[in-house]
């Protein structure tokens, strides 16, 4: 069960693989894109429209008897759940169905961040969790936040490093010097992304270096940076390329890629950043400094502090084009060590398949 068919296949689709060697999959989940290559794959899909933004009375509780007509109509040996409502609602219907069910808690996002929601969404967790077979956890910090909040006891939950990473489909690629540094950002351009603090440092960065740095940005704008994101590209601080389905060759053109997120479960762009051999620039918060060698593959900064990021930046600026490389290498070979996927693939394998014998 989960909310997005693209996602799905970008981070998961060598777990379905492997899944599909041994057991019948079926997914649920918004009809969007990669459909056909799951099919193709030999998965079977369920439609299932989600509203992915906000809690709805109306909406959520029809998605929670979706849930219930689907898991009593299949009679599945096992649910995999990812992102909230999923896991929520698909974990509170396992558990009344007496189903076993593992949880993928990908992050916390902006729903532990605000007091009043923080409270509901706790409570919703720790009734709709009380009987899942494990909790994976992309980081120890998001770990350690839902045993704080008695929301799962840690005997029951698995860190995973992320969802690892392809080394394969991100080859390592050779550094290139040019005339500018180019520092690539890589998400949705939304505050919690640190978007205030890059937008800042950029300007700052280009009224000091001109011509000699670059701002790339690659995502897609919530409506109230629309604005601004065309103001800074009409006055040259960077260039906006929108969203793009293939992210690689803007990492293998950039020097540095930089996210200075307020929080994340574990960032698969600095994952295939570093995995390309470029350097990484980000926030001091779990699902951030996980993907760093602070110093050695790029620079750690605290959360929110815009100063502390430009600083980072005109560190970066003043390394010499060896020493640059040096911290993509050391970036690649930290992905080979600890996120190489087919290692994540297969603990995950292992945890679940704990559960069926």
């Amino acid at each position: 069960m989960t909310n997005h068919s693209f996602m799905l296949w970008q981070f998961r689709r060598e777990l379905i693989k492997e899944l599909l060697k041994d057991y019948t999959v079926i997914l649920s989940m918004p009809c969007g894109e990669h459909v056909d290559d799951f099919r193709a794959m030999g998965c079977k899909i369920i439609d299932t429209d989600i509203n992915r933004r906000g809690i709805n009375p109306v909406t959520d509780l029809k998605l929670m008897r979706t849930y219930f007509y689907l898991l009593k109509k299949i009679g599945p040996s096992m649910v995999i759940t990812y992102s909230i409502k999923p896991n929520i609602y698909g974990g509170f219907a396992c558990r009344m169905l007496k189903i076993p069910y593992c949880v993928n808690v990908q992050g916390l996002g902006t729903a532990f961040q605000k007091p009043v929601l923080a409270s509901l969404v706790t409570w919703m967790y720790r009734e709709a969790l009380k009987k899942a077979c494990t909790v994976f956890f992309e980081n120890d910090g998001n770990a350690a936040v839902f045993q704080q909040k008695k929301i799962i006891p840690k005997r029951k939950q698995t860190v995973l490093h992320g969802a690892g990473i392809n080394l394969d489909y991100y080859p390592y690629a050779p550094y290139k010097e040019e005339d500018s540094v180019h520092f690539l950002f890589v998400g949705r351009i939304m505050k919690e992304k640190g978007m205030d603090e890059l937008f800042y440092a950029a300007k700052k960065m280009k009224a000091t270096y001109g011509e000699a740095v670059t701002f790339d940005v690659v995502g897609f704008f919530e409506d109230e940076y629309k604005e601004q994101v065309q103001k800074l590209q009409r006055q040259g601080i960077i260039e906006f390329h929108g969203f793009q389905e293939e992210v690689w060759p803007f990492y293998q053109k950039a020097n540095c890629v930089v996210l200075p997120s307020y929080h994340e479960g574990m960032s698969n762009v600095l994952l295939e950043a570093a995995a390309t051999g470029r350097g990484l620039i980000t926030s001091d918060i779990p699902g951030c400094r996980e993907a760093v060698l602070d110093g050695t593959s790029g620079y750690l900064c605290p959360v929110m502090d815009q100063e502390a990021l430009l600083a980072a930046m005109k560190r970066f600026m003043e390394l010499s084009v060896k020493e640059r490389e040096a911290f993509g290498l050391a970036g690649r070979k930290h992905m080979e060590d600890v996120f190489d996927k087919k290692k994540v693939v297969q603990e995950t394998l292992k945890k679940i398949q704990e559960h069926l014998s």
